[in-house]
């Protein structure tokens, strides 16, 4: 009975057993001696064996500790040394790697739609004018080949001259100069005569649906005349789209085609290669997108035509004169900005439908909708204020005063904005009823930085149904007039690498103040090798330069710069000495002016002026040469006798509100170019002739704005500061110029809390 449950027990695991065992016994099978050598009298530890002698026996076996026999050495070749002399290795110049200016040229990204016109030498200054106007701003790249072209060539527009009046030669030669110039940067060529009018965002926005890679050739099919040649080629008059695959395909053939295409029209040509050497014809529909056109009556008038497919139409031809492609352009205009304003309306009627279901409900969307939310206040210090206002009168004036007239702009600004109510109101409840204004009850403004400027109106109104019942109701209604118009100007490359010719004029009065501005830029410029150089211009009175030899009043400062020249080897301070009774700005650049290239980027400083680096590259990046000037509004400190009255000094100034202000009537300081003062200057000459006191009357701020093209850029600058001390106005300037230092000099003083405080003090004590 036992047996029988060992039996089964072991049955399970038996043929385990058994294969554990066979295969032990066939291990010991394979498995080879060899006798080991008794000489052997040690092994490496890497199980390398090694003789008596230390020499080299052999590596080891897999299966064996050694394979040699009783005291035999193996013989061994002898190998003799071979000594390989060291060469070093030459230093090559790697090569430069050239990296493409954009990243669209380095990634192979292509712009989308070039447009060629085909117009010729009678017709560019008027059809060909006309289509650039209409045109020209919607499109990056529109270029008019022509055969020959006179003298003059319109402004603004990029012509291509051909040389020759045939047609075929001259479509020859723009197919041949697109291949040339512009097949690496498009992806699709639009080609029109002068005499056809181009929708061009519906040209834009049908090549935008289009498979790029396409090869397409694209218009208004036409058989060729005489019904000989299969196929069908594009009409030129509608214009037609070749695609970059397209041509590609045709330029190995392009010469064949002139060569061996015989034809009276160039677009029947132009068809013919295609279908030859492309094996495409032109179609009117592909890949769901459709090429709409439309055949222009003689005398037609575009406000008049209700043809749909005038209506959808990419091109319009024939075109008899500018008048009519104006006409034209203002009709598909209006088409666009009817459908842009549906647009916007049904996008606006979804955002309320989709804001019942959130989570605020209605509140969620914003009103007006698309436009940013109102400004919300983080402390009570920051909300807005409400200006209140009539028809006639203002209740929050400039001067302070509790009410004043409503007039000028203002006037103007109320007067629209009541305009818009009554015609939204009257527009929101035609035909049931009209609205007609009676009076403006109450009136509010205030200006969101964030949105623009708001209004609260409440209106007296008379209102009549449409059995002609009146009566007079209170609304109040609320507008927005949002900041539009908003757009990104591109600015030209500028660098901090410039290097800045730092101008300082110096006075009499002035020298007691260069001591203290040579230590402040020495610390900020010369001990940091900033890139730039200062140059002192002395300004002597007559009666001072006579005496420059027995008695030079700015002795004192030269040997100062000789000072810092000595402290500073690197550094070099040249300094120029001028006369005059009545110091003007521009007499003395136009000085300064002579004596440096015309890159020069020049900063005209004072000695009360604190410069630093941080000043000094805003200087290099807000001035661009040909382009923009800068006239940086320094920081004033107060007289800190008024301002820190009663009270210690502070060891250092910041930029608080009872330290100082910005000085907005100073104009003194000035970063530009000397070639944007010399054209300013040149345009300034004819005016100069007749009156020479001109050039005492402006400052260079007054010549830049009055006779530059130039940007004048005016801002706030924290990185300039000023020391207060007391300014003498030179009366000899013209009243403008004086009165700003007039008022300069004033507001320097303390601010308006500081200077009533000190009045009080005083009221105070003459009291007692």
């Amino acid at each position: 009975m036992r047996f029988s449950m060992l039996i089964s027990l072991l049955r399970p695991i038996g043929p385990v057993i058994i294969g554990i065992s066979l295969g032990f016994t066939l291990s010991l099978l394979s498995v080879s001696w060899v006798e080991e050598s008794c000489d052997v009298n040690a092994v490496g530890d890497e199980g390398i064996a090694l003789n008596q002698d230390g020499s080299l026996k052999g590596a080891r076996r897999p299966n064996s500790i050694s394979t040699g026999n009783d005291g035999e050495e193996e013989e061994k070749e002898d190998f003799p040394p071979r000594i390989i002399p060291y060469k070093p290795v030459k230093q090559t110049q790697p090569k430069k790697l050239f990296r493409a200016k954009y990243i669209s040229t380095e990634l192979g990204i292509r712009e989308r739609l070039f447009v060629g016109i085909i117009t010729s030498k009678n017709t560019i200054n008027t059809l060909g004018v006309a289509v650039n106007r209409t045109i020209g701003h919607h499109l990056d790249n529109v270029v008019f080949f022509t055969g020959t072209r006179n003298r003059k060539i319109p402004h603004g527009m990029n012509v291509v001259t051909h040389g020759d009046e045939r047609l075929i030669w001259n479509m020859f030669q723009t197919i041949k100069y697109i291949l040339e110039h512009y097949i690496t940067e498009y992806d699709w060529f639009y080609l029109a005569q002068d005499d056809t009018y181009t929708q061009a965002d519906r040209i834009k926005a049908l090549v935008g649906h289009l498979s790029m890679d396409r090869v397409l050739y694209m218009g208004s099919p036409e058989e060729f005349i005489g019904g000989e040649m299969q196929g069908r080629y594009c009409y030129g008059g509608f214009g037609y789209l070749l695609s970059r695959s397209l041509l590609l395909k045709l330029q190995p053939f392009l010469e064949n085609c002139r060569n061996d295409i015989l034809s009276a029209r160039h677009d029947e040509w132009l068809g013919r290669c295609i279908i030859d050497y492309a094996n495409t014809n032109c179609v009117e529909e592909f890949e769901g997108q459709r090429y709409y056109y439309y055949e222009m009556g003689k005398n037609s008038d575009p406000s008049k035509e209700d043809n749909v497919q005038f209506k959808n139409a990419l091109t319009v031809h024939p075109v008899s004169d500018p008048e009519q492609m104006y006409r034209l352009h203002k009709h598909f205009t209006e088409i666009e900005l009817r459908k842009t304003y549906e647009e916007i309306e049904k996008l606006q009627a979804e955002i309320r439908n989709v804001s019942v279901v959130a989570f605020e409900g209605n509140r969620s969307a914003l009103w007006p909708v698309g436009i940013n939310p109102p400004f919300e206040p983080k402390t009570r210090f920051e909300v807005l204020r409400w200006d209140y206002f009539t028809e006639d009168q203002v209740y929050s004036c400039i001067d302070g005063s509790p009410k004043c007239e409503l007039r000028g702009v203002d006037k103007l600004d109320v007067a629209d904005v009541i305009e818009t109510a009554m015609g939204e109101l009257n527009k929101k409840y035609k035909p049931v009823l009209y609205l007609k204004k009676q009076q403006l009850i109450n009136g509010y403004r205030r200006f969101d930085p964030t949105r623009g400027m708001e209004y609260t109106l409440d209106l007296q109104l008379e209102v009549v149904n449409q059995k002609g019942h009146s009566r007079s109701i209170t609304k109040r209604v609320h507008l927005v007039r949002p900041l539009s118009r908003i757009e990104i100007i591109p600015m030209p490359y500028v660098t901090e690498a410039t290097r800045v010719h730092i101008i300082l004029p110096v006075t009499l009065q002035d020298r007691d103040y260069v001591h203290q501005f040579l230590e402040v830029y020495a610390t900020n410029a010369f001990e940091t090798s900033e890139n730039a150089i200062l140059t002192f211009l002395f300004i002597y009175d007559p009666i001072e330069a006579q005496q420059v030899n027995q008695n030079d009043i700015f002795s004192s400062i030269k040997a100062q710069i000789s000072t810092y020249e000595h402290r500073y080897p690197a550094v070099k301070i040249p300094w120029i000495s001028v006369k005059s009774e009545s110091p003007s700005q521009i007499k003395f650049m136009d000085i300064i002016s002579k004596k440096h290239p015309v890159d020069t980027l020049f900063f005209i400083a004072t000695v009360k002026t604190s410069i630093s680096s941080e000043f000094l590259n805003r200087c290099r990046m807000n001035s661009i040469n040909n382009w923009q000037v800068f006239f940086p509004i320094h920081f004033q400190y107060y007289n800190p006798d008024i301002a820190y009255h009663n009270q210690p000094l502070p060891s250092a100034l910041d930029l608080v509100k009872e330290a100082g202000l910005f000085d907005r009537s100073s104009f003194t300081e000035a970063c530009f170019y000397n070639s944007d003062y010399m054209a300013t200057r040149t345009r300034m000459s004819s005016d100069v002739l007749e009156n020479e006191e001109i050039l005492e009357n402006l400052d260079i701020y007054d010549m830049f704005v009055k006779y530059s093209g130039l940007h004048v850029f005016r801002a706030v600058e924290p990185a300039l500061h000023q020391k207060y001390s007391y300014q003498t106005c030179n009366p000899r300037l013209s009243e403008e110029i004086y009165q700003r230092c007039v008022q300069s000099t004033l507001d320097s003083l303390g601010s308006r809390s500081q200077l009533a405080m000190l009045l009080f003090e005083q009221e105070q004590g003459n009291s007692t």
